[in-house]
């Protein structure tokens, strides 16, 4: 029974080789022409300024017609000195046109690239979870970066350039057929020899383009998994230097391969255009300088021929070099459009209705299984070539579950791995919408109301709580910017965290690491709970994270979550034993049903599916002092004994100052424990505290064997 976000796949080496053999899709184009239209004053004036550069580029060489014909042949001083003038300040309109040309065009290229970037970014978050539980994140964050950047440098290119080339090469064709129609034709005879290399070498060069980028974007996204901090450790604990180096060396092999041919694609294109500008120079001062010989035309007009044509070849070199980036910007943006083209499979209707005050949960009749790959990513985002198709499941995860969760009550979901609990805790705030069947609020269908009313109604703690690298203030605050200094601190001390926060020398602004690891898994668990108080919903969801917590995190995790579930409508997937006895209501999940429903004492009387788990998942927790007695109130028990080399050691009492009672548990409170801190009677084993354990019971930190950092190493920097 598939209980997670999808099927397992044995994954092959390397990207798909069709990936980087896609042409650009059609229209492509014309989809840019949208965010164009939002720079249109800016265009006009880059227009105008372009024209004008393109002006000077012909009125120089004509100056130069009349200096030598009308001056320098006839010994006309005055013409010379007053064309010399001339030309100075008109060079110096040139240069101030050049400089207000590619100011513009960075200032329209860079809004067009923040829109699309904003544009991509917010598309990519409305995504369902699908869609992040199987696309690469380098692979995603080299769409909104090495993909902007690379359609950033193209678009550049293509606003100062092909537009001017194109208007100098209108200009300075109109002057030289006004000067001679003759050697103008023979000029463009050769221009196709301009084209051809261009839209061959083109071709290529787009596919290549395409291949570097899907490159690049594989060793992002091993430089991303390798280089968290938990990646970092899974590599350090099985993995080979040797072989992570020879595995990247791979990729950096390939993208220096595709860099190479590239380089020599680009130089072959640029080498092809001179070779034509040569024969063609070539050609016009042969034909003219016979002209000139004969008579037909004057000196002054062969050398403004001859510049005219150098400049003649600048721009239609120009625009042979501009296929290419014209591809690259294509492939680019076609592949930050193909991102845009998915829809995500959560949206919010147009006449969606804000939730209302009722908060009772219902399934009625739901049936789920996972989407299709097809339908929640992307092959190129992926970047895994299969040995052969990935074939679909079409197995269900729930089928036809209905139960009802009452307002204010605690439903807690147990059922083996698998069985379709995390499923059902993903559908309530709508990660996923239900195949068949409806899943509602307060009588309402998830699918009619408002997303933000439904994200300020619901909330949710993972087992696995999850820290922003920033500050605990920061990772606070996600939940509600506009809290206060005292917000904050009352929410850490219903979450039992605050003392732990008080402790660090920088307080709330202590920065948690990478996925908070400086932190432990209870605390982190404690200021993720911490972070739900500061929310305030009447809806609760939890994945209860408390089975590979120790003793000690674990009692200030109970406490904080009765806190957080008291007087909300809770759905939690029980892990331990005081969790379950609380519950209003328990749902037997088993193969995406529910086999049983009912009271602790009721379902074990029953004698089914849950008696079953209860022997072999929690009744040990009972026996070994972790939870309280079957017979007695879960917040109230008595504490029990459990002998040891020590001495009877205390457990499964309430602790001082983390609930009523008056047994306090040694090494928890004032006192220290014996073998756990300084004080008589040291535990038989070994005298002194325990590594990894603060002396007289205090907040336990990462340390010693597990390798985060102690206590003792967060205070100090």
């Amino acid at each position: 029974m598939m209980g997670g976000p999808g099927p397992v796949i044995v994954r092959g080496d390397g990207p798909d080789p069709s990936l980087s053999k896609q042409d650009v899709r059609p229209g492509t184009a014309k989809r840019i022409i949208p965010y164009a239209k939002r720079h249109r004053r800016s265009i006009g004036i880059l227009l105008a300024a372009t024209t004008l550069n393109a002006g000077t580029a012909v009125a120089i060489p004509l100056m130069f017609k009349y200096l030598i014909d009308n001056g320098i042949m006839k010994g006309d001083t005055s013409v010379v000195v007053w064309i010399a003038l001339a030309v100075a300040p008109l060079s110096v309109v040139a240069s101030l046109l050049g400089f207000a040309e590619a100011w513009l065009s960075a200032r329209v290229s860079e809004g067009l690239i923040y829109d699309l970037r904003t544009e991509v970014f917010d598309h990519v978050q409305r995504q369902p979870l699908a869609f992040f539980t199987r696309a690469q994140t380098g692979a995603l964050v080299s769409r909104l970066n090495t993909d902007v950047m690379g359609a950033q440098a193209a678009l550049t290119s293509l606003l100062s350039t092909v537009v001017s080339a194109a208007l100098t090469l209108t200009f300075i064709l109109v002057t030289m057929i006004y000067l001679s129609w003759l050697i103008t034709l023979i000029s463009l005879l050769l221009a196709p020899f301009f084209v051809l290399p261009g839209r061959i070498i083109g071709r290529r060069m787009q596919r290549l383009m395409r291949r570097h980028m899907q490159i690049n974007a594989e060793m992002g996204s091993m430089m991303h998994e390798r280089f968290n901090v938990t990646g970092a450790l899974l590599a350090k604990l099985y993995g080979r230097p040797d072989r992570e180096s020879a595995e990247f060396s791979g990729l950096a092999d390939r993208s220096r391969d595709v860099g190479v041919r590239t380089s020599v694609h680009m130089k072959l294109l640029f080498l092809s255009t001179m070779l034509v500008s040569s024969l063609a120079t070539a050609a016009v001062y042969g034909v003219g300088g016979h002209l000139v010989v004969e008579g037909t035309i004057q000196l002054g007009t062969l050398v403004a021929l001859a510049t005219l044509l150098t400049r003649l070849m600048q721009p239609i070199g120009q625009l042979s070099n501009a296929q290419a980036d014209v591809m690259n910007t294509l492939v680019s943006f076609d592949r930050l459009f193909e991102v845009l083209d998915l829809e995500p499979l959560i949206a919010e209707k147009p006449d969606a209705a804000p939730i209302g005050t009722a908060t009772d949960i219902q399934f009625d009749n739901v049936s789920f299984r996972y989407p299709k790959a097809a339908d929640v990513s992307l092959a190129s985002l992926e970047s895994i070539a299969l040995p052969m198709p990935e074939r679909e499941g079409d197995a269900w995860t729930l089928r036809n579950l209905s139960f009802t969760a009452p307002a204010g009550k605690l439903t807690a979901l147990v059922g083996r791995s698998g069985a379709g609990k995390t499923t059902i805790t993903h559908l309530v705030p709508r990660l996923y919408d239900p195949n068949d069947g409806t899943v509602r609020i307060g009588g309402q269908d998830l699918r009619d109301v408002t997303l933000e009313s439904l994200l300020d109604t619901v909330g949710m703690v993972t087992q696995d709580a999850h820290l922003f690298h920033t500050t605990i203030r920061q990772n606070l605050m996600y939940a509600r910017p506009d809290a206060v200094e005292q917000d904050l601190i009352d929410a850490c001390r219903a979450a039992q965290i605050w003392d732990l926060i008080e402790s660090l020398p920088d307080g709330f602004d202590t920065v948690v690491g990478d996925r908070g690891y400086r932190l432990s898994g209870g605390e982190k668990q404690r200021i993720a709970m911490a972070r739900l108080l500061l929310k305030a919903p009447p809806v609760v969801v939890l994945d209860e994270a408390t089975a590979h917590l120790d003793s000690e995190s674990e009692a200030a995790v109970q406490l904080a979550l009765r806190t957080a579930l008291k007087g909300r409508t809770s759905l939690v997937i029980a892990h331990r034993l005081s969790t379950i006895r609380d519950a209003d209501q328990i749902l037997v999940i088993d193969e995406g049903k529910i086999k049983e429903k009912g009271t602790h004492e009721e379902l074990l009387a029953a004698s089914g599916l849950y008696a079953e788990l209860y022997r072999t998942q929690f009744a040990g927790q009972s026996k070994n002092g972790s939870g309280p007695e079957r017979d007695e109130p879960a917040r109230h028990a008595a504490p029990a004994e459990i002998a040891g080399p020590g001495g009877p050691v205390h457990v499964g009492g309430p602790m001082p100052g983390m609930g009523p009672g008056p047994h306090p548990v040694p090494g928890m409170g004032p006192g220290p424990m014996p073998g756990m801190g300084p004080g008589p009677g040291p535990m038989p084993g070994g005298p002194g505290p325990v590594p990894g354990q603060g002396p007289g019971g205090g907040p336990r930190f990462r340390g010693g064997p597990n390798g985060g950092p102690s206590r003792r190493d967060r205070r100090e920097p």
